[in-house]
């Protein structure tokens, strides 16, 4: 654990100096990139810079303390108690810090909504979730905008991709990924009897555009008719945009928006997005054992949350936990959230702390 500190603490360090650079400064992409680096790693650098200073003090104190001035012993004896509780504290706020997502910082997000098992009703279902989502968002004072959509006849979405940004919003968010199930008597049903469906949910933290880079010889462009439910065209232009990205094959497409260029930019920021988190999962996948976290590993096939509407209640299966179903769907998903955050931080960190815990009066890496 000390070496990891030492060397982020070191790469905030030489990214402090390139930011003074001439040759950087000259260079405002590569500004950027150096910028957007040195801002997520500021957090944890700079708390462990501190954290190293107060270690410091604490090892002055106890050389006092070991010296033959009596002064100087029963200074250092009234002051290195304190000192050493703090450090204790600073030591477990690092490593609460260093469990963190390192896109956990990210303040806009991609994400996608799908219909799974239940036909119609998982397609009703995808709706509701969006209403709860877009409902927790105003609550909170997040953006949301439509990115694309497939609606169906019946007012749900087999697919509903959205973009979200405002402050924390991926670190709060981003154990939605999953499958969520719904048990409910559909407006369908005539006979009272309970159905269960399913939508999948995917998070996907959005990146910077110096962080991924996309030229246009690197995807196929496809325009096409935008069409809703039933197949109705609801322009005669081609205004919708599909893109397609030659070397993973990965295909995103808008059609939400009237205007071909305004879809066109969409589509991009989506397929950025999916480029960025296939880089993301390649390196995560290194590292499997080290990265996934205890609450869910985000994958789309995990089951992770039941809606029974029936019972009005809510449950995530992860932390084992109801909650009052009406009041999620009415926006207050902080409940949730917050469970999630606190067993998830608990998990992490004991596992860390197993492994890098600090001796009495000493810490190691």
């Amino acid at each position: 654990m000390r070496d990891q500190l030492e060397a982020r603490l070191a790469r905030f360090e030489e990214l402090e100096r390139a930011m003074v650079d001439p040759d950087v400064l000259a260079q405002p992409q590569r500004l950027a990139s150096v910028a957007r680096e040195h801002g997520t790693l500021a957090k944890l650098a700079r708390r462990y810079r501190g954290f190293v200073g107060l270690e410091s003090q604490i090892e002055e104190l106890e050389q006092m303390r070991r010296g033959d001035d009596q002064e100087f012993k029963a200074l250092a004896e009234a002051e290195l108690p304190e000192l050493t509780a703090r450090r204790e504290r600073e030591w477990d706020e690092l490593l609460d810090i260093c469990s963190d997502d390192e896109d956990a910082d990210r303040a806009r997000l991609i994400m996608e909504l799908r219909a799974g098992t239940g036909g119609d009703e998982a397609a009703l279902f995808v709706r509701d979730l969006y209403e709860m989502y877009r409902r927790h968002a105003t609550e909170v004072g997040w953006a949301v905008e439509v990115l694309d959509a497939s609606p169906t006849e019946l007012g749900g979405f087999k697919e509903l991709v959205l973009g979200v940004s405002g402050d924390n919003v991926y670190r709060k968010l981003q154990y939605e990924s999953g499958g969520h199930r719904v048990q409910r008597v559909p407006d369908t049903e005539t006979k009272g009897r309970i159905h269960t469906s399913a939508a999948t949910v995917a998070v996907l933290p959005e990146p910077e555009d110096v962080e991924v880079s996309l030229s246009p010889d690197e995807y196929r462009k496809d325009l096409f008719c935008a069409s809703g439910p039933g197949g109705q065209h609801v322009n005669k232009t081609a205004s919708a945009v599909r893109l397609t990205h030659l070397a993973t094959n990965i295909v995103v497409q808008c059609q939400d928006e009237k205007s071909q260029h305004k879809n066109l930019a969409k589509a991009l920021r989506v397929l950025k997005t999916r480029l960025y988190e296939h880089q993301r999962q390649i390196e995560h996948d290194k590292r499997s054992a080290e990265r996934k976290t205890l609450v869910g590993s985000g994958d789309r096939s995990q089951r992770i949350r039941t809606y029974n509407f029936p019972q009005n209640r809510l449950t995530d299966h992860r932390i084992n936990e109801s909650f009052t179903l009406d009041q999620v769907m009415a926006g207050r998903l902080g409940l949730v959230i917050e469970a999630i955050e606190q067993f998830n931080r608990q998990q992490r960190k004991s596992a860390m702390e197993r492994s890098s815990k600090p001796a009495a009066g000493t810490v190691t890496g």
